[in-house]
């Protein structure tokens, strides 16, 4: 019945024996909502199951354009895509020249990043975790330089080695000790969009950052966000996207895991980078 994303932080564990809730897409196959009918095609968050019953749709959105992979609506046209958006074009404000920095490049959300700074006129550095997914960033997303953070154990020479002009934007979606040594790499008034810290969600005790003064010096500006505060720039959104795929000016990767019953095993390979692109699971053929 739905295809369901497991790579986002909306995802939410309930102790009391309901059903894991993370983003979907669905069919509805009844309605008593004004805005939705039988048959609508729609994605939103649902939970982890064959059938969802959605007593509050106010963040549910219809699909329109069926002529596209529906699995994109849990992923470069869901809410990924608008966290990529927002956080590139409405917080960090590029220019063309900019030099930019994205971390768990080849993630849901890092990809797209990635390549709208490409189209943008920008040169893009992204880390990811295996040699695979370095390959990805550079010969299939169009990533000027990238690197297996892996195999790095002193940052922020790395930094300085791939990204020797300094970096003007960073898309920061790990946090720890990768935020700590970006700082200690900006250029006057540098951009920091953060969208999540993956490296640091399953942590007892939390990497600090030291080197914050960076932000002085350099006139920075570092700024967290949620994308469901910015829903209302959806139209806007896929005015741009859509024509961008379909004129393949932008691709996408998706890991598809079939069925249910391995949604755990995928939900917990994002944690160690198992994934190759966005991980999402199909539950059922709408």
């Amino acid at each position: 019945m739905h295809i369901i994303s497991n790579l986002d932080t909306g995802t939410n564990f309930s102790s009391n024996l309901q059903p894991i809730t993370g983003y979907g897409v669905a069919k509805v196959l009844d309605s008593a909502h004004p805005g939705f009918a039988k048959d609508d095609l729609v994605w939103g968050i649902t939970g982890w199951e064959e059938y969802s019953l959605i007593s509050d749709p106010k963040n549910f959105f219809k699909i329109q354009h069926a002529d596209v992979p529906l699995s994109y609506y849990a992923g470069i046209l869901g809410m990924p895509g608008i966290t990529a958006y927002i956080g590139f074009y409405e917080l960090c404000a590029p220019k063309k020249g900019d030099y930019v920095f994205v971390s768990a490049a080849c993630g849901a959300v890092g990809q797209l990043v990635g390549q709208f700074a490409k189209l943008h006129g920008c040169h893009v550095v992204g880390s990811a975790g295996s040699p695979e997914k370095v390959s990805i960033l550079k010969n299939k997303f169009g990533f000027d330089e990238a690197f297996n953070y892996k195999d790095e154990p002193d940052f922020d020479a790395t930094l300085k080695r791939h990204c020797p002009e300094g970096i003007d934007i960073y898309f920061d979606n790990v946090g720890g000790k990768m935020l700590d040594a970006v700082l200690l790499n900006l250029r006057p008034h540098a951009r920091i969009a953060v969208c999540g810290m993956i490296s640091q969600y399953n942590r007892e005790q939390p990497d600090g950052v030291q080197n914050l003064s960076s932000m002085v010096s350099k006139e920075a500006r570092m700024q967290g966000y949620l994308a469901t505060n910015y829903y209302h720039l959806y139209p806007k959104y896929l005015e741009m996207i859509l024509p961008l795929i379909k004129e393949s000016k932008v691709v996408y990767v998706e890991d598809v895991a079939d069925g249910l019953e391995n949604a755990p095993k995928a939900l917990v390979g994002i944690f160690s980078g198992r994934n190759i692109g966005k991980q999402v699971v199909a539950v059922n053929c709408l």
